[in-house]
């Protein structure tokens, strides 16, 4: 197609950009405006949306998404997908993303480009031009600790409660040190107090009682900066893949949790993976965290939504 064709063919749309400027700790901070910069130049009616905080910046998004623009694109990691989807799920404004965080799971399993900007601006754009892919989400039910009424919310890629969740509850409540060091740190600690976990889990109506380390719902394939807890999840199948990690030694934990990133661990008979529309995981003492966010003290329900969640489609 000529210069002069995609000039004609070029429709005008209003975009909300929501950008997170503390994403990979500070270092993607001009990523945000140069994408509004980028958008605009190309003729696209902006809004730039950016504040210090999550609670704000889902406020300010909610009234922008009720006024039905063609997109919502948010500039960040893992965290910033996951308020996207809170915004958008169930409603027709599809989510594009531009990555510029530390882990960029989501973006990795939608295949944007997550090292460079300029390849994930022009994915945006090109998603801006086909019809937007429908995936699943998984809502959860929860109690809310301030309200003590019951909450909702929704998560995209993977949802953790075990020992992966106890790590990044560790590394929220450290000061020092300050980076990504803070979770080696948070790691090693956990590691060195590792502890088997009693859970009750109910996966579409089945009870199962276990004693496990690592317990993930995966709606897509990996966490933790590609990290492949369920390598064969699927985003669209309607159904969330259950992993357990059976209780190990400290040793044993030590053999098997580096088999994780590569996906390799389900031939590890101590691992097993179920599939299930409705999850409810029990225990006690335990935080989960999904998208890289902190959720709710279990137990908590999970129900995979199909189709819930419009996304652009930014593949090559």
């Amino acid at each position: 197609m000529r210069h002069t064709e995609l000039v004609e063919s070029f429709k005008p749309l209003r975009l909300v950009v929501a950008i997170n400027p503390t994403a990979s700790f500070g270092r993607g901070r001009q990523i945000g405006p140069k994408a509004v910069e980028s958008l605009r130049a190309l003729g696209h009616e902006v809004t730039a949306l950016e504040e210090p905080n999550f609670a704000l910046l889902l406020k300010r998004g909610r009234k922008a998404v009720a006024q039905e623009p063609d997109a919502l694109l948010v500039v960040g990691g893992d965290g910033m997908v996951n308020l996207g989807t809170n915004l958008v799920a169930k409603t027709s404004v599809p989510l594009g993303i531009i990555p510029s965080g530390t882990g960029n799971d989501m973006a990795r399993g939608l295949g944007i480009p997550i090292t460079d900007t300029s390849a994930a601006l022009a994915s945006v754009v090109r998603g801006l031009t086909r019809p937007p892919r429908a995936i699943d989400a998984g809502k959860v039910t929860y109690l809310d600790e301030g309200t003590g009424t019951d909450a909702t919310r929704w998560f995209a890629c993977v949802l953790s409660a075990g020992f992966d969740a106890i790590v990044n509850e560790r590394a929220n409540l450290m000061s020092w040190p300050r980076g990504a060091s803070r979770y080696t740190v948070a790691l090693v600690i956990e590691l060195l107090r590792l502890r088997p976990i009693k859970y009750k889990l109910t996966l579409d109506g089945t009870v199962i009682e276990t004693t496990a380390a690592l317990i993930s719902v995966g709606n897509n394939v990996s966490l933790g900066g590609g990290m492949k807890v369920t390598p064969d999840a699927v985003l669209d199948d309607g159904l969330g893949d259950v992993l357990v990690v059976e209780a190990l030694s400290r040793l044993a934990f030590l053999r098997v949790f580096p088999r994780v990133f590569s996906g390799k661990h389900l031939s590890d008979p101590r691992v097993t993976v179920h599939r299930a529309k409705k999850i409810r995981i029990e225990s006690e003492g335990i935080t989960a965290y999904a998208d890289g966010e902190r959720f709710a003290a279990l137990p908590l329900d999970i129900k995979m939504v199909s189709g819930v969640l419009n996304i652009l489609d930014q593949r090559p």
